[in-house]
């Protein structure tokens, strides 16, 4: 069964900075797509970025294109979203998801345009929190 644990949220200033980190364990695909979504209450989780197994580049939102980075640490099976120059607007429940695939291609697919229904694994969410 796989599990996801987040860590590394909470309040920041503007211009401030957070990474946060998602421990994978588990899984037992190859190929696989891991990405962080947020949400805020009365709204839907957006993504945020997405990487697959293979790749060392991650699709980033425009939203958070040039602050945010995702990488991955293969050996403590780990992944990173590095957050600098926070915004209020970037505040949100932020949610590590994973999903295994048969193929690199349908993993890469999945974080071409990342949607909540594709992943079917989840943790729980840590909070960040943008404000002065």
């Amino acid at each position: 069964q796989v599990q996801l644990v987040e860590s590394g949220g909470g309040l920041v200033q503007p211009g401030g900075s957070l990474r946060l980190s998602c421990a994978v364990s588990g899984f037992t695909s190859d190929y696989y797509a891991i990405a962080w979504f947020r949400q805020v209450p009365g709204k839907e989780r957006d993504w945020v970025s997405c990487i697959s197994s293979k790749d060392d580049n991650a699709n980033v939102a425009d939203s958070v294109k040039g602050r945010f980075t995702l990488s991955r640490d293969n050996n403590n099976n780990s992944v990173y979203l590095q957050m600098n120059n926070l915004k209020p607007e970037d505040t949100g429940r932020y949610y590590c998801a994973a999903e295994g695939a048969t193929h690199i291609t349908l993993a890469q697919l999945m974080c071409a345009v990342p949607t909540t229904r594709a992943f079917g694994s989840w943790g729980q969410g840590t909070q960040v929190t943008v404000s002065s």
